[in-house]
C-alpha cells in the first residue's frame, strides 16, 4: 500500500484523507512496477490517468471560464492549454512531493523515470482521477483551490504578452500551418525607426504591425491578426 507518511502529507499539507486507499495506492502504481510483480495481481495507474486528465481539463475550464468572464474563446483555450500540459502538470507534481512515492520498477528507477516530466505529468493526472473516484469532484476543486488556482490568479499562465506564440498555437491547432512574418519596410527618423510588419498564415495576410525595432512589429502584427481571428 501507499506509503502512511505519504497519507499523512496529504491530510497535512492538503486536508485530503481518503476514504479509499487502494485507489491511492493504484494511482501510484506505475506500469513498470506491475510488470516487475505480476505475482501481486496490481493494477497500474494508466486508467485514472487517462479519467483525471478529463476531470482536470474540465475543472481548469471551468474556473477560466468563471473568473474571466470577458476574455473570449480563443484566450481562454490558449490559458488552458498552458496549464493542463507536460511542463505544469509535472511541475505541480513535484511541489505536491508525488515524485517520491510513486512505485517504478527496478529498471525504470535506475533509468532515472521519478524525474521524467511525462511520468511526472501522468502521476498528476492518475492522482486527480483516484480524488475523483474517492471523494467527486468538489475534492479535486478545493485541491486545485491550493495548487492551481493560486498560480492562475498570479497570472503564471498568461500569454498575452507573447502575442507570436499564442498566434502559432491558435493556428495550429487543426494541424501545422506555415507562418511568415515579412518586414515591408521602415520610416521616420534615425533616432525613432518605425517597422512595417506583414504576419503570413499559409500565404494570406492576418495581420500588420508597426513597433520601433522588428521584434516589436512582429508581436504587433501577430496580436493583430489573433484579435483577426477571435472575432471570426
Amino acid at each position: 500500500m501507499v506509503a502512511s507518511e505519504f497519507v499523512s502529507e496529504l491530510r497535512q499539507r492538503y486536508g485530503i484523507e481518503f476514504n479509499n486507499l487502494a485507489v491511492l495506492d493504484e494511482a501510484f502504481t506505475h506500469s513498470s512496477y506491475v510488470n516487475e510483480h505480476r505475482e501481486l495481481g496490481l493494477s497500474d495507474n494508466e486508467r485514472l490517468e487517462f479519467l483525471g486528465d478529463a476531470v482536470m481539463e474540465l475543472t481548469v475550464s471551468d474556473y477560466l471560464y468563471k473568473k474571466y468572464p470577458d476574455l473570449p474563446e480563443g484566450k481562454l483555450t490558449r490559458m488552458r492549454a498552458a496549464i493542463v500540459q507536460t511542463k505544469s502538470f509535472s511541475s505541480f507534481s513535484k511541489e505536491a512531493h508525488f515524485d517520491q512515492y510513486i512505485k517504478l520498477g527496478k529498471g525504470e528507477e535506475n533509468a532515472g523515470a521519478r524525474k521524467r516530466l511525462t511520468l511526472l505529468e501522468d502521476l498528476f493526472e492518475a492522482f486527480n482521477g483516484a480524488l475523483y473516484l474517492d471523494q467527486g469532484r468538489g475534492a479535486v476543486i478545493k485541491f486545485a483551490e491550493q495548487v492551481i488556482f493560486p498560480k492562475i490568479d498570479a497570472g503564471e499562465f498568461s500569454t498575452d504578452t507573447d502575442h507570436k506564440t499564442a498566434l502559432q498555437e491558435f493556428v495550429q491547432q487543426s494541424g501545422e500551418v506555415t507562418i511568415n512574418y515579412r518586414l515591408l519596410g521602415e520610416d521616420g527618423p534615425a533616432h525613432a525607426r518605425e517597422f512595417h510588419v506583414d504576419v503570413e498564415v499559409d500565404g494570406k495576410v492576418l495581420g500588420h504591425g508597426l513597433g520601433t525595432n522588428k521584434k516589436a512589429a512582429e508581436q504587433a502584427a501577430a496580436k493583430a491578426a489573433l484579435a483577426q481571428l477571435e472575432s471570426k
